[in-house]
């Protein structure tokens, strides 16, 4: 398994990112008392949503070929270097390490095959990418 980074040079046009829930069991009695049986203490299925709007088709590519090269060997990706994170601001915020999942254990993949739509103008695709992140052993 080995880390890829994602195409640097593409910027988002909008990003939705979930934390994840801790693996628990919630049973409920008939009265409402709960118990939790929780089976970690670390976050699993972090979520990560990209959408790039009108960026040219050789970038659109790029994202295409992360992709196969991602899932060809069940690799995980590094948004660390990308433009990915370009617009959470200050550059040393918090927030990119809980998106990046650097220091969680948790390791992003594509969830499902990247989106591709080309509109009227030539040469002009939109893409949009879905990502959770999964506690791998190593």
């Amino acid at each position: 398994m080995a880390q890829i980074t994602f195409p640097v040079d593409i910027t988002p046009t909008s990003r939705n990112y979930s934390p994840g829930e801790f693996p628990q069991t919630v049973f409920e009695a008939q009265n409402g008392a709960k118990t939790v049986l929780r089976y970690g203490n670390k976050r699993v299925n972090a979520s990560l949503s990209l959408s790039f709007k009108n960026i040219d088709d050789d970038q659109a590519a790029q994202i295409l070929a992360n992709y196969e090269n991602i899932n060809s060997d069940w690799d995980y990706l590094d948004f660390n270097g990308t433009d990915v994170l370009k617009g959470i601001t200050p550059t040393t915020s918090t927030l990119k390490t809980y998106v990046r999942e650097s220091s969680s254990g948790l390791r992003w993949r594509y969830s499902k095959a990247p989106q591709v739509s080309s509109g009227t103008y030539p040469g002009v695709s939109n893409v949009s990418c879905s990502f959770v992140a999964c506690l791998d052993g190593t």
